[in-house]
């Protein structure tokens, strides 16, 4: 079966026997065109279910009127609440979004960032897969030719010049290590995303900071995967296999890392909170099935309306570079 053409203006034009210098007025700027007129065109343009090009169009204006949102992982409950924040705020300013999940992929993530870079779109919101010192992304001198709004989430590449919203991690991992010893734990197991990554290493930096403090002799073991829930969940269970003794704690430093080792524990029968778990970020909606992790909460749609908002302030105001903010986690004890 022959694929249908898109119907265009000029087809428009052709049924009412009108220009299309009519026709386009009529349908981008309807205020400009006698009623009887209006009302044919748009009769016929119904009839024909005529599409506008919003891209085109948009560009004739020397604005998409879009913002690339980019993601490492849409599974990471940790992005909902962000992403929700930045298309409520977007809607508010007349933006659409182009949202792409990479899944921890650098080559979609590079290909996401063509996709913009083609489709123009006024500024990006990047989360990116990696946030490694070493990471130095395909697109990254494009990027910054390209001479578009950027602003970073989360995870900071070190060689990019764009500002970012960030959480203090430093500050989360110390305030879960206090948190944890005030309960009496002194040996703890620590699942952490890879070794490699800043994010890790500065939550396990406060975590150790905590326990330095401690006056009484602490331990402390790290297991390291990645920020997903599978390695952590295999991890955990390796090691409660191969020791006997359970620690007092389990750190998990993000929730997917904790609910993996959540799931080990259950799998292998652990019961009556031995160990405890803690974990850096709230496992959502947990509460109504009364089921209550102590965690470091970080609000992320605050993170994402910050960014939504510093982009806009970028996009709208070309000489506002923006700067850096960071957004410390609050201590949420279990109940």
């Amino acid at each position: 079966m022959p694929k249908k053409s898109k119907v265009t203006i000029t087809d428009i034009a052709r049924r009412v026997n009108m220009t299309t210098i009519t026709v386009s007025r009529a349908l981008n700027k309807p205020e400009l065109v006698k009623k009887e007129t209006l009302d044919r065109i748009l009769e016929v343009a119904r009839e024909l279910n005529y599409v506008p090009n919003a891209f085109a169009r948009n560009l004739k204006g020397s604005k998409s009127r879009l913002i690339g949102i980019i993601t490492a992982s849409l599974d990471n409950p940790f992005y909902s609440e962000m992403i929700k924040a930045i298309s409520r705020a977007a809607k508010k300013r007349n933006y659409s979004i182009m949202l792409f999940d990479t899944d921890g992929s650098p080559e979609l993530e590079n290909k996401a960032m063509e996709t913009m870079l083609s489709y123009q779109v006024d500024g990006i919101i990047l989360s990116v897969v990696s946030d490694y010192d070493e990471y130095h992304p395909q697109y990254l001198e494009q990027l910054i030719h390209a001479n578009i709004p950027v602003v970073q989430v989360d995870r900071r590449l070190p060689a990019a010049p764009f500002p970012g919203v960030y959480l203090d991690n430093l500050a989360s991992g110390y305030k879960g290590g206090r948190y944890v010893l005030e309960q009496g734990h002194r040996h703890i197991l620590a699942l952490a995303g890879p070794e490699q990554s800043n994010i890790s290493k500065l939550r396990l930096e406060g975590l150790k900071k905590a326990l330095a403090e401690c006056k009484e002799p602490t331990r402390l073991e790290v297991l390291y995967g990645d920020y997903t829930m599978q390695p952590a969940f295999e991890n955990a269970t390796a090691y409660f296999k191969q020791h006997k003794q359970a620690p007092d704690a389990v750190f998990g430093l993000n929730i997917l890392i904790t609910l993996g080792a959540l799931k080990a524990l259950r799998k292998l029968g652990a019961k009556n909170h031995n160990p405890a778990v803690f974990s850096i970020d709230e496992a959502p909606y947990a509460d109504i099935f009364d089921f209550n992790i102590p965690c470091v909460h970080h609000d992320t749609y605050q993170m994402g309306h910050s960014a939504i908002n510093m982009l806009l302030d970028r996009i709208e105001n070309p000489g506002f570079e923006g700067s850096d903010i960071i957004i410390e986690g609050d201590l949420r004890a279990a109940v």
